[in-house]
């Protein structure tokens, strides 16, 4: 029987735990399979290697796990409302975690659950916090018949309903529009970055490394639970995402060069704001994503303009999976 239930993780409950040593044949293994940009793969690059911010979300989920989730009643989140990734995760570190509950409140729809609104807060062997993450997580309730009094803690804000199934643009369209230097980005375009198909073996193989949660490993739990199958992490999403995303920036990036176009390579994000698994993916799954541009502005940062974009990925029906938006930098001209 599982000892931590909803009841047992109020506001203000904090904990501490977590040893997670980063090695550089870890941060270059998992860049490989889905972030590969230069400054995740090559020791040499200029500023030295570091993690990927998805990979850093991982090694948190994975931290989260041994730290209290395998011994609770966790039925996965329904998204994460914001992650700031603050300073570069390098080989050597030693990552723990600082986690604060600062919400909790009955679902109302599922009376046996219950949401906690968690902020995660992962530290350096010094203390220096490399990542911030806010988000909410369901856990069963030890007696769902109980009462609970109400609390204060407002619940997630409403999500407008699922848009209707994409029609990308063609190929032509998209090599102009995928633009890398930000005077030539255009406000609205939309990008298809392809699809991924989501095998079993892949899906286990992530989980066990991360995201090691019963529904994501055991096929008889999984059956069992609100998803009704095995079901990928959601962090074996985004991270096919963002492969999905590289490869075609990168794509495009060396059509623009041939043909004698200014371009520019890829700088690192400061982080995404309103993540969401609207559906679980399940194996066979092919998930097709796009991205598109909903606005930029100039940055603080001498030489980049900020660009801001909205992921979303759909399963081969048309339905909606997983959104999130996100901040990126761009090179100014010249």
């Amino acid at each position: 029987m599982k000892t931590i239930c909803f009841e047992d993780l109020p506001p203000g409950t904090r904990l501490r735990y977590g040893a997670y040593r980063v090695t550089a044949e870890e941060i270059i293994a998992y860049a490989t399979q889905f972030d590969p940009q230069v400054f995740h793969l090559d020791p040499g690059t200029p500023g030295g290697l570091f993690a990927s911010g998805w990979h850093i979300c991982a090694m948190n989920m994975r931290m989260a796990f041994d730290g209290f989730i395998a011994n609770s009643s966790s039925a996965g989140a329904p998204g994460v409302d914001e992650v700031a990734w603050l300073r570069p995760v390098r080989p050597g570190m030693v990552l723990s975690v600082e986690l604060e509950i600062v919400g909790a409140r009955v679902s109302r729809s599922r009376p046996d659950l219950g949401l906690v609104s968690v902020v995660f807060t992962v530290v350096d062997q010094t203390g220096e916090p490399v990542m911030r993450q806010r988000n909410w997580t369901m856990f069963g309730r030890r007696d769902p018949r109980a009462p609970f009094p109400d609390n204060e803690t407002p619940a997630p804000p409403s999500r407008p309903p699922a848009p209707e199934p994409p029609t990308f643009d063609d190929e032509a369209i998209n090599r102009t529009r995928f633009a890398t230097i930000y005077e030539d980005v255009v406000v609205g375009a939309r990008v298809s970055l392809g699809s991924h198909v989501f095998r079993r073996e892949d899906m286990l193989r992530f989980a066990a490394a991360y995201d090691p949660q019963p529904f994501h490993v055991d096929d008889a739990a999984a059956a069992k639970s609100h998803f009704g199958g095995l079901a990928a992490s959601g962090w074996h999403t985004g991270g096919a995402y963002m492969r999905c995303f590289v490869d075609t920036r990168d794509r495009m990036r060396a059509e623009a060069l041939a043909r004698g176009e200014d371009s520019s390579a890829g700088r690192p994000s400061p982080g995404l704001t309103d993540l969401r698994w609207a559906r679980p993916v399940f194996a066979g799954d092919v998930i097709s994503f796009e991205t598109t541009i909903t606005g930029k502005r100039p940055s603080s940062r001498s030489g980049f303009g900020k660009l801001f974009t909205r992921a979303r990925c759909y399963e081969q029906s048309g339905k909606l999976v997983f959104e999130t938006h996100g901040v990126s930098l761009a090179k100014l001209r010249g």
